[in-house]
């Protein structure tokens, strides 16, 4: 080959002349500090995670407390309309006339009742009777309309079968009979 036959290379082809790498100083310190704040970011999202573990099992711990009876409770319901029933199906007239034996049987289930029901509440099962409260579809199961102009309309005037709440929950609601024809119901204020 003559001199004259070698032309330049063309700016991008492969010429096996290697170009010299350029070595970026590498800064101790910023690579610390960078891995420092990865770190950081890493530790402070671990610890609001354990916080909310924490409030989420806080608040599991106290559900379950509250209404960890659901079942058993509401199976219970059964035992307390029962001992209701007994006591309303002798009429008044009857328990003045009977003698001591049907008296003291009448005041042993009354007892019974009454000690059953603050068993129930010990364990956060209340009764509810709404007689003269606003009918609340959240806790009551409107059964008939009764007619009553002195009482305002969506007023419980009945109750039919009691209801009973656990916590701030519905364990059977109550079942009842409700005013209409009356003034209306003033709004309740919150």
């Amino acid at each position: 080959m003559s001199k004259n036959d070698q032309t330049p290379p063309v700016s991008g082809e492969n010429t096996d002349i290697p170009l010299p790498e350029i070595e970026t100083p590498v800064d101790p310190v910023a690579t610390l500090e960078a891995e420092k704040a990865d770190l950081k970011d890493k530790l402070l999202r671990t610890l609001a995670e354990m916080e909310n573990l924490r409030r989420r099992t806080e608040r599991d711990v106290a559900d379950a407390r509250t209404y960890g009876v659901t079942s058993f409770a509401r199976d219970m319901l059964t035992v307390a309309d029962n001992l209701r029933r007994a006591l309303d199906s002798l009429p008044a007239e009857v328990r003045e006339q009977s003698g001591d034996a049907v008296k003291a049987l009448v005041d042993g289930v009354e007892l019974t009742e009454r000690d059953f029901l603050k068993t129930l509440e010990r364990h956060g099962v209340k009764k509810r009777e709404p007689v003269g409260e606003k009918f609340n579809p959240n806790l009551d199961q409107a059964m008939f309309e009764i007619p009553d102009e002195t009482k305002p309309a969506g007023t419980v005037v009945q109750v039919v079968q009691a209801g009973y709440v656990i916590g701030d929950r519905v364990l059977r609601p109550s079942m009842v009979g409700v005013s209409k024809g009356g003034p209306k119901a003033e709004p309740t204020k919150h």
